[in-house]
């Protein structure tokens, strides 16, 4: 039996699968880097995650091969991230390896000076390739080290320099032609037959979408309302979807949103519940509120834990094979399905010869409109349904009984505050008091359990214990699940810890070159580079998500310094957005509020839930939300009454109350 490294002690489920490996692996710490310095050997940073198929290749093929290990182990200090837990160190040396190769991804390989500065990196390599590369590298800093040193020293300046934020000096006056600037040659990619974007792998990009739904809405915009509305459908019918169990893997491998790369995510899984949400209030179709109940209902069941937070990810693989546990063979489809095994097995598209490269398996994904499906069989859509709702129990029920993938079971805040957010979302939507109350319990855990003594945020919770400092990603999306919280139940306290946490943002992780923020703390670990996050990817970056919650406080406090700041933010990057739309989706929704204005609605009386719930069943995307009968917010005061009233302000304005939300829908701009 292979006795464990140093990760066994880790909180990463990642690092611990690598804790039988024969490589002396170390976590990131004081510990491992001094031995660098110490022995003056190269650093070799391996990063991944814990559903990362490629990682789990590499793993097997190089790190549990004991002449791999026997090179590894003899010529570096052996270091092993999680990418999820420490997204600060990956920051640094994924934009080194696309600077050295053009592009990145994980398994992430990064050799480096015992300093931590990086020589050589890459992603997956075969197991020759990985030997020869190492043997290469431990040469060239045995035998000419001060060769080594001048290319690091290179490589740092281009990292320092890379993706540099140029502050704008003169005012921008935000306008329509900035919009039509940036849509329309982001246009020309979409994919208007199967939605998304024309190229393969696709990518769900809820932030993309959500973005170009409101911009549909507010301008009116018809070519981009169809797209979006295109990529709804075909993302919830493709086997991205998963169509028994709820939930969304993390990308199609090609481009019909059929084949799924397996693994399940939950920063994706919260964020499309948040689109799907916006998308049911402002389309009203059926189909996309069936989404949003059996994604919750998924996170639920398969993501939940006992203290009210949720889990992390859910591996692509099972018993070794990539998607075992999600696929189905014909005869043991119709065995579980009974009687209407030939109606459900063609509403899933289910084939005696299978329909993707694994012969006679099936990914369950449906290629008929349910109208045509109906039609076809001659049902009434009632019985329909019914006899889909069964077969997806008896399948689930079945399905239960398979070798699970495996699970990610870390906590992370910045991920718990995407899903706090979607569930508060849902609860307005879909008018649900449980959505509410389970987004309040985690919420609440975050604040009793993950906060350090200065008021600063853990990044992680496991095994009864935060452990590491948070990153800008964990303040922004906790600052947004708060305002979240405060617009369902006008709880004053929600947003007094939002802006508590916004100034120390504003105290910690502030350049004072720009406007922007760094992604890591300045009184926080030092590594190698502070860098920003600036543009969005498929998870919204963190500098725009605390633009946004800057606006938004800004105009609850009714305090022009945060609105100045965000304004100054979207500014400094509006240059770079109009050539690359898409990778500033979230910076576009920003836009937007500053061209189009956010209405402030002000529900003052002692009943003003009916209102509130009437107003939800309105698509208004501009818009904040106050209410409450004893709020010191500046907007509130004097406002008071026991009757109803609706109040409908923007810039400092506020028009004469009304009684109705009628009456206050026709003052929206």
């Amino acid at each position: 039996m292979q006795q464990p490294n140093n990760l066994i002690h880790a909180s990463s489920p990642y690092l611990l699968q690598h804790a039988y490996n024969p490589v002396e692996w170390h976590e990131w710490g004081a510990e491992a880097l001094e031995k660098a310095q110490r022995e003056n050997k190269l650093i070799l940073v391996s990063i991944g995650y814990s559903a990362c198929h490629w990682c789990h290749v590499m793993e097997h093929e190089s790190f549990e091969n004991h002449e791999v290990a026997e090179v590894m182990n003899q010529n570096f200090v052996c270091i092993k991230v999680d990418r999820e837990e420490r997204p600060d160190i990956d920051q640094v040396y994924m934009l080194a390896v696309q600077l050295m190769n053009q592009s990145g991804g994980w398994p992430l390989n990064a050799i480096c000076l015992p300093d931590q500065r990086p020589i050589y990196g890459g992603t997956y390599f075969r197991k020759n390739d990985w030997i020869n590369i190492l043997d290469n590298v431990s040469a060239l800093w045995r035998e000419e080290p001060q060769k080594a040193k001048d290319y690091a020293g290179r490589l740092m300046e281009g990292i320092t320099q890379a993706e540099k934020i140029i502050p704008q000096i003169q005012n921008v006056v935000f306008d329509k032609t900035h919009l039509e600037e940036i849509v329309e040659p982001w246009k020309r990619h979409f994919d208007i037959t199967e939605g998304g974007y024309n190229r393969a792998p696709k990518f769900p990009l809820p932030n993309n979408w959500s973005f170009l739904l409101r911009y549909s809405f507010l301008t009116p915009d018809e070519a981009s309302f169809t797209a979006v509305c295109t990529t709804l459908e075909s993302m919830a019918m493709g086997g991205i979807y998963d169509q028994i169990g709820g939930g969304f893997v993390r990308y199609a491998v090609d481009d019909k949103w059929h084949v799924p790369h397996f693994e399940k995510m939950l920063y994706d899984n919260a964020q499309l519940i948040s689109l799907y949400a916006e998308a049911y209030q402002c389309l009203k179709f059926q189909p996309f509120k069936q989404i949003i109940v059996e994604t919750i209902d998924w996170v639920f069941r398969e993501m939940s834990d006992d203290n009210g937070l949720f889990y992390s990810a859910l591996d692509a693989d099972s018993e070794g094979v990539e998607g075992k546990f999600y696929i189905w063979d014909k005869s043991g489809f119709d065995k579980v399905v009974g009687e209407d095994a030939q109606l459900i097995g063609d509403y899933f598209n289910v084939t005696e010869e299978g329909n993707w490269e694994e012969e006679q398996t099936n990914i369950l994904r449906r290629v008929m409109a349910d109208e045509d499906f109906i039609q076809k069989y001659n049902i009434d859509a009632e019985t329909l349904y019914d006899k889909i709702a069964l077969a997806k129990a008896k399948l689930l029920d079945e399905r239960s009984k398979r070798v699970r993938p495996g699970l990610d079971d870390k906590c992370l805040t910045a991920w718990n505050a995407m899903m706090i957010k979607a569930l508060a979302d849902s609860s307005q939507v879909l008018d649900d008091e449980l959505y509410y109350n389970r987004a309040k319990k985690a919420a609440e855990f975050i604040l009793n359990n993950m906060v350090s003594p200065d008021g600063g945020l853990y990044r992680n919770y496991k095994n009864g214990k935060a452990s590491i400092a948070g990153f800008l990603d964990d303040y922004a999306f906790m600052i947004e699940a708060l305002i979240s919280l405060y617009e369902v139940d006008f709880n004053d306290e929600w947003l007094e810890e939002a802006k508590s946490l916004t100034n120390y943002v504003l105290t910690n992780f502030k350049d004072e070159e720009n406007d922007m923020s760094f992604y890591t703390a300045g009184n926080g670990e030092k590594l190698i580079a502070r860098k920003h996050e600036v543009m969005d990817n498929v998870i919204p970056a963190s500098n725009s998500v605390m633009a946004q919650n800057l606006q938004k406080l800004g105009l609850f406090y009714d305090d022009e310094s945060y609105r100045e700041k965000a304004s100054a933010m979207l500014s400094s990057v509006l240059p770079s957005i109009k050539a690359y739309g898409s990778a500033y989706s979230n910076w576009c929704i920003q836009l937007l509020n500053e061209v189009y204005g956010i209405n402030e609605i002000a529900l003052v009386g002692f009943d003003v839930q009916e209102a509130k719930n009437e107003l939800n069943t309105f698509y208004i995307p501009n818009k904040i939300t106050l209410g409450g009968t004893k709020s010191e917010l500046p907007l509130l005061k004097d406002k008071q009454s026991q009757e109803t009233k609706i109040y409908i302000c923007r810039n400092k304005t506020c028009q004469l109350p009304v009684h109705t939300v009628a009456e206050a829908v026709k003052l929206l701009n």
